[in-house]
């Protein structure tokens, strides 16, 4: 987005001076201008003249051209009480967003909110400048919802041990979906995959057909014993193992990015 004035005024530095205060800039800002015309002084102060015209262009930086998009958006959509708290970092921005309506924002699991973060980061970075990510959040939502399904991943590694099943999960975006895959691999015996395609492709998780079965110890089938608790659950169900690099994680891959497996 581009922002530009032209300043008019008895004398050069009066028209730039014009040009700055109607871009809000402090007549002491360091700009880039261009002359359009020179003041020229009437002859013998009676004809002829005209003032000096100074013209000013200002590219504004993607983060501001990201942060009114979401503010139009959200006006749009009848959420005027959002406040928007915004912090740059390099590389990148977040915006922060709160109030009462903050609901209507996140979405069905946060579907809403993820397509707004998805819209404003191609807004912000259509332009020449370097790439920037773009983080919406609210109420540390993000953060929460990770946790949800890191923990979701590891029950159904478990579970895909123990019982020998798969387990079909539901629709989610690629980031969503290598938040669970990197939960599953840190589950030995379990593995998990993607499948459908679009906006179908979801985590299936289940057991690894590579690991090998460890009995617990044996127990006597004769009368009157009882056989363990979890005699036949693999040795490896119980463990989590945190060395183990996870197949799935899709390097720095953002919110929309791809994942092969």
């Amino acid at each position: 987005m581009i922002k530009e004035a032209i300043g008019v005024g008895e004398t050069e530095l009066d028209a730039l001076n014009d040009a700055k205060k109607q871009l809000g800039l402090d007549e002491t800002a360091d700009v880039e201008f261009e002359i359009i015309q020179r003041a020229e002084k009437k002859k013998f102060g009676l004809f002829g003249g005209s003032p000096a015209k100074v013209k000013i262009t200002l590219k504004a930086e993607p983060t501001d051209v990201a942060e009114e998009f979401l503010r139009n958006v959200l006006d749009g959509m009848k959420l005027e009480s959002i406040e928007i708290e915004k912090t740059e970092d390099e590389g990148a921005v977040n915006f922060n967003l709160s109030g009462e309506e903050v609901g209507y924002v996140i979405g069905r699991r946060g579907e809403t909110l993820d397509a707004l973060q998805y819209l404003t980061s191609l807004v912000a970075n259509h332009t020449d400048n370097p790439y920037i990510k773009v983080t919406i959040d609210t109420g540390n939502y993000r953060e929460k919802r990770e946790k949800t399904l890191e923990i979701l991943g590891r029950k159904l590694a478990f579970k895909a041990v123990k019982t020998g099943r798969k387990t079909n999960l539901e629709p989610m975006n690629p980031y969503e979906r290598r938040i669970i895959h990197t939960s599953v691999q840190k589950v030995s015996g379990a593995i998990s995959w993607s499948e459908g395609e679009n906006a179908n492709r979801h985590v299936v998780i289940g057991p690894d057909p590579k690991a090998k079965n460890v009995r617990r110890g044996g127990y006597n089938k004769g009368r009157g014993t009882r056989r363990p608790y979890n005699a036949n659950r693999s040795e490896q169900a119980t463990s989590v193992n945190t060395d183990r690099k996870p197949l799935n994680e899709g390097g720095t891959t953002g919110l929309y990015g791809r994942i092969d497996k």
